[in-house]
C-alpha cells in the first residue's frame, strides 16, 4: 500500500498518509486513534471490518449526540499490473444507506473486487478469547482466512445469508397467517441454499487443509496448530461427492420447514459449523490452553495463512496487528518481527510503547499518534 486517505472516519475528519511498502508502526497513548486506522484499512477488503461495526457507526461525530457523517476510506495499492486506486464508504441509495466500492474510480456492484486486490487478515486484543467464545466468532475468523485464497467466498456468504433471511421471512409470514408457505418458492430458495452452503463448506475445508500443512512446518517458537471444521455438512462432504451433500442439505431443509418456522433459523447448513483448533504437540484443545498459549496459537495460524497467501497470490497479505506485541515474550516478539520481514508483508502494528518495536528500526516506517494527529517519528 502506497497511500491511505480517510474522510470522516471515526476520530479522523481527514487523514492522508503516504507509505512505501514497509511495515508501518503506530505508537501512542490509548484512545489516540491507532486502532481506528487499522479498522479503516480492514474496510478495504470484503466484510464488515475489524470491529464488525454497522456502516452508520463508523462515521465521524462532532459530539456524541450528533449523527454520524458519511465516511470514506481510499488507498493506492500495488497490484501485479501496477498501482490501483481503491475506495469504499457509506453513501445513500434508493433502499437506504449502503456501502459503495470503487476501483480506479469505477463503481463496483459488490465487494468481490476488493478481495481480488487486497487480502487482509488481522489480530485484535478481543480475539484472544476466540477459542473460548461461541462458534460464530471462529467461523468469521476462518472465513476471513478463506478470502485470501478464494475472494469469491465473500459473495457466497452474502448470497447464503440473503437466502437464509428470505426463507425465514417466508416461513414466519406463513406461520403468522396460519397457512402453508408456497412450496415452489421455498424449493427454489432451498436449492440456492444447498448449492451455496456446500460451496462455502468446501472452501473452508480446502483452506483448513492448506493451513494444517503450513502449521505443521512450524513458525519458530509459535506452537503448531491442528485445525478442523466440525459440522454436519462437513461430514457429508467427507463421506461422498459435493452433489450428494447438496441433495442431503436440500432434503433436510425441506423436512425442517415447520421446525424452522418456530425457531426462525435453519436446521442444517454451514452456519452451524465450528472451527476446532488443537495445540498439536500437546494434543490439547485451544479452549483448554492458557491465555498466552491461545494467543500464540492464534498468531501461528495467522502467520501460516500469510505464508500461504503470499505463495498463492505472489504477494503478501495486509497484516493488521493491533497491540500484538503486548504479552508476547521477547523470543516470540522477535520471531514475529522476523517473520513479517521474511514475508515482505506490509504489516500495520500498533502499541503504546515505541521501544517494543525498536528491533524493526529502519525496516519499518514509524509514526506517532496523538489525538487523531499522525506524525513521523
Amino acid at each position: 500500500m502506497l497511500r491511505l486517505a480517510l474522510t470522516d472516519f471515526r476520530c479522523y475528519r481527514a487523514l492522508k498518509l503516504e507509505t512505501d511498502g514497509r511495515p508501518v508502526v503506530l505508537t501512542g497513548p490509548n484512545g489516540a486513534g491507532k486502532t481506528n486506522v487499522l479498522e479503516a484499512l480492514s474496510f478495504l477488503s470484503p466484510g464488515r471490518g475489524l470491529r464488525r461495526a454497522r456502516l452508520s457507526e463508523v462515521g465521524h461525530r462532532a459530539s456524541p449526540a450528533d449523527a454520524a457523517l458519511p465516511w470514506a476510506v481510499s488507498a493506492t495499492v500495488l497490484a501485479q499490473e501496477g498501482p490501483v486506486a481503491i475506495g469504499t464508504g457509506l453513501e445513500a441509495g434508493e433502499d437506504g444507506e449502503r456501502r459503495a466500492v470503487r476501483i480506479d474510480g469505477a463503481p463496483q456492484r459488490g465487494q468481490a473486487g476488493l478481495g481480488e486486490l487486497v487480502a487482509a487478515v488481522w489480530f485484535a486484543p478481543e480475539m484472544e478469547r476466540l477459542f473460548a467464545e461461541g462458534p460464530g466468532q471462529r467461523r468469521r475468523f476462518l472465513d476471513r482466512l478463506v478470502f485470501g485464497f478464494d475472494p469469491a467466498h465473500a459473495g457466497r456468504l452474502q448470497r447464503y445469508d440473503r437466502a437464509m433471511r428470505e426463507r425465514g421471512r417466508i416461513l414466519a409470514d406463513a406461520r403468522e397467517q396460519g397457512r402453508a408457505a408456497d412450496p415452489a418458492w421455498l424449493d427454489g430458495i432451498e436449492q440456492s441454499l444447498a448449492e451455496t452452503g456446500i460451496a462455502i463448506a468446501a472452501a473452508r475445508g480446502d483452506t483448513v487443509a492448506r493451513l494444517n500443512a503450513a502449521c505443521g512446518e512450524g513458525i519458530g517458537p509459535f506452537p503448531a496448530a491442528l485445525l478442523r471444521v466440525d459440522g454436519e455438512v462437513e461430514r457429508w462432504l467427507e463421506a461422498g461427492p459435493a452433489l450428494a451433500a447438496e441433495d442431503r442439505l436440500r432434503a433436510v431443509l425441506a423436512a425442517s420447514r415447520a421446525q424452522d418456522a418456530e425457531s426462525g433459523g435453519a436446521a442444517a447448513g454451514p452456519h452451524r459449523s465450528d472451527l476446532s483448533v488443537v495445540y498439536a504437540a500437546r494434543g490439547v484443545p485451544a479452549a483448554q490452553c492458557s491465555t498466552g498459549e491461545q494467543k500464540a496459537l492464534l498468531l501461528s495460524i495467522i502467520l501460516a495463512n500469510a505464508r500461504l497467501v503470499a505463495l498463492a497470490r505472489n504477494q503478501a497479505p495486509l497484516l493488521l496487528l493491533d497491540e500484538v506485541a503486548s504479552h508476547l515474550d521477547g523470543e516470540r516478539r522477535a520471531a514475529l518481527f522476523d517473520e513479517i520481514r521474511a514475508l515482505g508483508a506490509q504489516a500495520w502494528l500498533t502499541g503504546t510503547d515505541a521501544a517494543v518495536f525498536a528491533p524493526l528500526a529502519r525496516h519499518a516506517q514509524h509514526f506517532r499518534v496523538d489525538n487523531a494527529v499522525i506524525t513521523a517519528s
